[in-house]
């Protein structure tokens, strides 16, 4: 029988998603995991008890002798493998999208600002969550600096942008990614193109309503100021989309270990998908004029505790992946609404990405040979497209229960105060998540999830 670690092995990876969740929110701690380079410090301390088990105590993987080369094989899994083509992606779209500017200053309506939002939620896909939250959140705050009653705005905004936009390609949030990472194809993810839809038609129905009631109680002062401030909106750094478009050409077609399609002789060497993206990420850092990047308030200061942090978390996870592979089929979870609430529930408080992997790995420990429903990955194994399905929706879609649900969250958030929005407490957004998107998840469930409507 297969070796699962106890489950005591967990304990690091637990405890770095709780310190990810938790610390932050304890003012004399905040200070101190300000710095990434305390969360650096913090990552490789609850790193290295992993590490040394795979070291000293794990008896082996297989035919693979205990020691150097079991440390060795969940290294070059989970450094190499993994977080290196995770943490690439991330820079290169972050860099890049940085050097895009929306400058500008139009009539905050209601069909306006709805027009911002739904925007954002084709720019989540195309470009990343983070990346169309940096892009659209200053031209919004702008728009809207006339206006008083707007924070419902930027809740959306968190709900949309960040989070429900972005399931329909794997650049566009991360848990997606790390499921490319997996062996699930590049286009698959538009296969949820239908609840993609669903979900934000009903967000910005229900924004444009109440939003409409909202302008409806701006002072008429207000409503002049705003008409007289009107600026057209002007695009700048126009260079970077092209940047933007080539990431994502590298992504879908630059599989390591597979025959280029347009080119079936030329067999993509290991990183090259990497290194063209990086390449673009230093065009745009080259190419880009510095008073874009200054209007950004661009700095590398958001994907550095990004990678301070999963560094960590690619490492301390694999003990409850490789638990995950082996007592899998012993969880009970066996219907797609149970991975779809069981996967969100998690994400909610916990990164999104790793909560991705755990179920998808759950998933995975399911399926073992083809048969209908079910969809061969790239790396061979097996999957139920209804488990697939259900994880991405819950991990990508109720990342947006909670501030801590996903990275660009807690970013809006931020940059929404420097601007002198009053935005929710932690307890207070996630009164909007309950009564807004808990109703709109259970409709999901029932509609493809449960009876296939759709």
């Amino acid at each position: 029988m297969p070796y699962a670690p106890p489950i005591g092995w967990i304990a690091p990876f637990v405890l770095l998603l709780l310190a990810i969740a938790i610390v932050p929110l304890i003012p004399r701690l905040a200070r101190l995991w300000h710095s990434n380079l305390n969360k650096l410090i913090v990552a490789i301390a609850l790193a290295m008890p992993v590490l040394a088990f795979y070291l000293f105590i794990h008896p082996g993987r297989g035919h693979v002798a205990a020691g150097w080369p079991t440390l060795g094989y969940v290294l070059n899994h989970a450094i190499l493998g993994d977080y290196v083509p995770f943490i690439v992606l991330l820079f290169s779209l972050y860099t890049i999208s940085g050097g895009i500017k929306l400058r500008g200053d139009l009539r905050a309506r209601p069909i306006v600002n709805t027009a911002f939002l739904a925007a954002g939620a084709v720019l989540a896909s195309l470009i990343g969550t983070t990346g169309a939250a940096m892009l659209l959140i200053r031209p919004l705050l702008q728009t809207n600096s006339e206006r008083k009653h707007t924070r419902h705005t930027f809740v959306f905004f968190i709900f949309i942008v960040c989070n429900i936009g972005g399931c329909l390609l794997p650049i566009g949030d991360p848990p997606l990614f790390l499921g490319y990472l997996r062996g699930v194809p590049f286009l698959w993810t538009l296969h949820l193109a239908a609840e993609w839809a669903v979900a934000n038609i009903i967000l910005l129905g229900l924004y444009f309503a109440w939003d409409s009631v909202a302008y409806s109680r701006e002072a008429p002062s207000d409503k002049i100021h705003e008409r007289l401030a009107v600026e057209p909106i002007s695009l700048h750094g126009a260079i970077n989309l092209v940047y933007l478009a080539g990431v994502v050409a590298a992504v879908g077609l630059l599989v390591p270990a597979k025959p280029l399609v347009l080119w079936p002789s030329f067999v993509v060497p290991t990183y090259l998908r990497e290194l063209v993206m990086l390449a673009l990420a230093g065009l745009s850092l080259w190419t880009t004029r510095r008073d874009v990047r200054q209007a950004n308030q661009f700095n590398f200061s958001a994907i550095a505790e990004v990678a301070a942090l999963f560094l960590g978390i690619f490492v301390t996870m694999q003990t409850a992946i490789e638990i995950l592979q082996v007592r899998g089929p012993s969880l009970g979870l066996t219907q797609p609404w149970q991975f779809f609430w069981a996967s969100g529930g998690l994400s909610s408080f916990l990164d999104n990405a790793p909560t991705y992997v755990v179920f998808f790995e759950t998933a995975n420990s399911l399926t073992h040979s083809p048969g209908p429903g079910v969809m061969q990955l790239l790396s061979g194994q097996y999957i139920r497209l209804d488990l697939l399905a259900a994880v991405s929706l819950g991990s990508v879609f109720m990342g947006a229960n909670t501030y801590i649900g996903n990275g660009p969250n807690f970013m809006v958030k931020a940059i929404c105060e420097e601007r002198g929005i009053r935005m929710p407490s932690f307890l207070g957004y996630m009164a909007y998540s309950v009564l807004i998107l808990i109703p709109i998840f259970i409709l999901l469930t029932f509609v493809f999830l449960v009876f296939h409507w759709i």
